[in-house]
């Protein structure tokens, strides 16, 4: 069996992962996030190939097959990542109430065998709710949306406030499932063959 890293340290594509039968091996890539330019689309490709390229030059990548991924949520044709703050995310609840955004995800995969990488895009329109001042500052209080990608989750408490979702669910917690296997198909590698 071949091993399967994952760069990055969200619980969240971890879970995914897990729960779909792998055994993935974390390793944080500690990538400077800060530095990437474009659309929201190249941003998180970008990113997600920066992290999967600066783990596959590690030692402890040597036979893996490794998976970085990078998400942003677009509005109004801007990149929104983490907030950076509980101001921010208070901020980003007034703009997404009542709206719709798109979650952009950007997947690497490497073979660090081959040498051979594939990326994509997944995107899936999320239809925002329209939380009350006292429901958004609750949520904020959390903790929970100041460390995900456009300040929500839809496998949290932030799942209270979406009203729905045009395209991959898997895609808007972090890492399409579907994609993932489409992306391991291009290189020859079976996805159920990563199962322990």
């Amino acid at each position: 069996m071949r091993r399967l890293i994952l760069a990055s340290q969200s619980p969240a594509r971890l879970n995914l992962l897990r729960n779909a039968g792998f055994a993935p091996e974390v390793i944080v890539s500690g990538v400077d996030e800060s530095g990437a330019t474009g659309t929201p689309s190249e941003i998180a490709l970008e990113l997600a190939q920066l992290k999967c390229r600066a783990v596959v030059a590690t030692e402890a990548a040597a036979g893996a097959v490794v998976i970085g991924c990078d998400s942003v949520l677009e509005l109004d044709g801007v990149a929104y990542g983490k907030p950076k703050d509980a101001a921010d995310a208070v901020t980003r609840w007034q703009l997404m109430a009542g709206r719709t955004g798109v979650l952009r995800t950007g997947h690497c995969i490497v073979d660090s065998v081959t040498g051979q990488e594939v990326s994509a895009v997944a995107s899936t329109a999320v239809r925002f709710g329209t939380p009350s001042e006292d429901e958004v500052a609750a949520y904020v209080a959390s903790g929970e949306p100041l460390v995900v990608a456009g300040a929500f989750t839809i496998d949290g408490r932030g799942s209270l406030f979406v009203e729905g979702l045009d395209g991959d669910h898997t895609n808007v917690i972090g890492l399409s499932m579907p994609l993932f296997r489409s992306l391991l198909s291009q290189l020859g590698i079976p996805a159920v063959s990563l199962w322990p």
